[in-house]
């Protein structure tokens, strides 16, 4: 996929701050930031869906398997105990519905992905 010159400037410009601004967060805020990011990236997927671009249809739904794979890394199961495992099984079934929106070309399995993760973010954002 082309990439003109001033979108790679942009997106490195976006990199840099992103990971610079990573190392001023307290932890949940980083969650905060991975969820919204996973949202992100499933509406850049359905808008690529959308447009016939199954390129970067997959290119957005592996990021977003990569987000929740980075959250259901940070779960703490000592602290968190049944939540915890809870939410491992809820980010697993995530990540299979990514797969089957991928393969289906399903904009309802990605509304149902995105209607999970803003229901889990609001929950996190309320312990702030």
């Amino acid at each position: 996929m082309y990439v003109s010159a001033h979108k790679k400037g942009a997106k490195q410009y976006a990199d840099v701050h992103t990971t610079s601004s990573l190392d001023e967060e307290n932890p949940h805020r980083l969650i905060q930031m991975l969820m919204e990011g996973f949202l992100a990236r499933v509406n850049s997927a359905k808008g690529a869906m959308q447009h016939g671009d199954m390129e970067a249809k997959s290119i957005f739904i592996s990021k977003a398997i990569g987000i929740v794979g980075g959250l259901n890394e940070a779960l703490d199961f000592e602290q968190g105990g049944d939540l915890a495992a809870n939410l491992r099984e809820l980010y697993n079934y995530m990540n299979m519905r990514l797969l089957h929106a991928s393969q289906e070309n399903s904009l309802e399995i990605l509304d149902e992905v995105a209607g999970l993760m803003k229901d889990i973010k609001e929950a996190w954002d309320a312990i702030a």
